[in-house]
């Protein structure tokens, strides 16, 4: 069954004193297109959860927000800038004796002054880390693609219905064709009666007449490629592949041969039936764009 392009997951897996949750969108996209975002210190992560996805979708611009909470106290360290902080205590006192006032050294001030004081983060071990990120991708995937699936299902239903609604059109334009050449003959000897009167027609040649309009006429192989075109399209339809392309390819094929039944029939009646289908089968475009 194919699936939609559009969808969103979400998955958190928890472990190494973290939690991840991760979400995933999508919308259409001729090709497949992976945005990920990810928290700074963890921005090697991107390249390996791009290869994840690329081997589980084919279609859709699929943004990715990776969030990382700490679920227990990590240690922190204060680390102290010991030159910093007396360069900044001889140039208080230097700037005190220029200015010929006191001068005590308050170590309370000197903290206060940037960079003296700051704060080490204990150091990430990615690699383990990466255990976890994986697991809520898992997740975040399947929730992802079942969602994809159900609209999927949904869109599958409402295309194969509007397939089943051209092909009762071509069924009644293929009944219809015959009676196009007996009623081109018909309105083709009344002209000629009025014209000649009396005189005799040449049966010969209003047979030979004949036979040239309905050869010229003639959509049988429009309408036998078109019903390939609509078998081939139920089909890719009820597989599990990437199908979003190939219908689209069906369509404009279609629409050419639709096209060419229009304008080769000749008949106000086959006409009014082209335009339906033709009608049909705009829908039906828009609606693959939303497929994978």
């Amino acid at each position: 069954m194919a699936n939609s392009m559009t969808g969103f997951g979400r998955g958190e897996a928890s472990g190494s004193g973290y939690q991840f949750s991760i979400e995933l969108k999508s919308v259409n996209h001729r090709f497949l297109e992976i945005i990920v975002r990810t928290p700074r210190h963890l921005i090697g992560f991107d390249e390996q959860i791009r290869k994840t996805l690329q081997g589980q979708f084919q279609r859709g611009r699929i943004e990715v927000h990776v969030n990382l909470l700490e679920t227990e106290g990590m240690k922190r360290l204060v680390k102290v800038d010991k030159d910093l902080a007396l360069s900044y205590d001889k140039t208080l006192k230097d700037l005190a004796s220029v200015l010929h006032t006191a001068y005590e050294t308050d170590i309370y001030h000197l903290v206060a002054f940037p960079e003296v004081l700051s704060v080490v983060e204990p150091e990430i071990d990615l690699d383990a880390l990466w255990g976890t990120c994986a697991e809520a991708l898992r997740i975040a995937c399947d929730s992802f693609r079942q969602m994809r699936h159900i609209e999927g299902v949904q869109l599958t239903s409402d295309l194969q219905q509007r397939l089943d609604l051209i092909a009762g059109y071509l069924q009644l334009i293929a009944e219809r064709a015959p009676n196009v050449v007996i009623d081109y003959q018909e309105r083709l000897q009344d002209r000629i009666q009025k014209l000649l009167g009396e005189v005799e027609l040449d049966a010969i040649r209003m047979a030979n007449e004949v036979v040239y309009f309905a050869d010229r006429a003639s959509i049988t192989e429009e309408l036998v490629r078109f019903d390939s075109h609509l078998t081939q399209g139920r089909e890719a339809l009820g597989s599990n592949d990437s199908v979003g392309r190939r219908l689209d390819f069906l369509v404009q094929e279609m629409n050419r041969e639709i096209n060419t039944i229009g304008s080769k029939a000749n008949d106000l009646k086959i006409g009014q039936l082209v335009v339906s289908v033709k009608s049909e089968l705009e829908k039906v475009r828009e609606q693959i764009q939303n497929l994978e």
